[in-house]
């Protein structure tokens, strides 16, 4: 498939005196996987709720493929599966039912294939009668997600999907994605989570209604300038403070009980000279070894360049 799926033209969203987006622009792409990604507060979840029209914009347009999602919303919810933080499942319906009342509202009649395909790659067949409110977490995520597919969308927005879902339930869930991604579904992601963005094929990071940056993870990543050099402290704590103070040393950033080190681009080898400064500092150290960013690391790198007033614009759509 060719051509966006979603697009946003210098979106504004306002809750009265709060900028909730701030002229976002983004072109989600046919059949990808985008993230959306930031903190609470970053306009993660209003910016799905535009995309699916319940939000009208304050300023600039959005294209659901050539429709207005406010003003074509009855179509627009044809095209879209959209599932919120909180999906509503009715407790006192079994799984079946749940599906059957989804389809309905939809004006699905011939559903009954659809379903057993998405009770089968969801693995919840074995539970079809079972009432939604004796299913476990990970299992009601996977009906909410076999409720909002019964319609057979065109886009999947997520909203914070996996919160609060166990890792064993979380791995299944994106696993079913990936399957869903490979059938041509265009899936639109909002998480906090960024080990999950890594898994996107492209992310924007968000952090107070704008865009930090847009690219595929890997290019992210690589863009990080400087080396990126792991610290484990012999004690409870690396030793920050000291790190900081070391000539070429750009940002330190404690991440339990090691420091993410970022030192400015050197033709020597970052390892041996960090090694060596703390050495001459007299700080033990139980390991130091050189690490590929993460995008957690670029999130904290770019948080922290718009807090300095240096951000430069974020990347270009590609």
């Amino acid at each position: 498939m060719t051509g966006n799926a979603v697009v946003f033209d210098d979106i504004s969203k306002r809750f009265g005196g709060l900028t909730a987006l701030d002229r976002i622009n983004l072109q989600i792409r046919r059949g990808e996987m985008f993230g959306l990604i930031g903190p609470d507060g970053a306009g993660k979840t209003t910016a799905i709720r535009l995309a699916c029209g319940l939000l009208r914009p304050d300023g600039g347009t959005i294209r659901m493929g050539d429709r207005d999602p406010v003003k074509d919303h009855a179509v627009i919810t044809g095209m879209v599966g959209y599932l919120s933080q909180r999906f509503s499942l009715y407790g006192d319906l079994s799984i079946d039912e749940n599906i059957a009342f989804q389809a309905e509202i939809h004006g699905v009649r011939r559903y009954g294939a659809e379903r057993d395909r998405l009770l089968a790659l969801t693995q919840l067949t074995a539970f079809r009668t079972r009432r939604a409110d004796r299913l476990s977490g990970g299992m009601k995520q996977k009906l909410a997600l076999a409720c909002t597919l019964i319609h057979r969308p065109e886009v999947l927005l997520l909203d914070e999907p996996t919160t609060g879902v166990d890792p064993v339930s979380r791995r299944e869930f994106w696993k079913l994605l990936s399957e869903f991604l490979a059938e041509g579904l265009t899936i639109v992601m909002a998480t906090p989570y960024l080990d999950e963005a890594e898994r996107c094929g492209r992310v924007a990071l968000l952090h107070e209604g704008r865009v930090m940056a847009l690219d595929e993870p890997s290019r992210l990543q690589a863009a990080l300038p400087g080396t990126l050099i792991e610290v484990e402290g012999s004690g409870t704590r690396p030793p920050v403070d000291t790190l900081a103070a070391i000539a070429g040393v750009e940002d330190v950033q404690l991440f339990g009980d090691r420091a993410h080190v970022r030192l400015r681009p050197r033709e020597d080898d970052g390892v041996q000279y960090l090694t060596g400064a703390l050495q001459r500092a007299a700080v033990p150290a139980r390991s130091i070894r050189a690490i590929p960013p993460s995008l957690e690391d670029v999130f904290i790198h770019l948080v922290s360049r718009a807090a300095a007033g240096t951000a430069a614009p974020a990347q270009p759509d590609r």
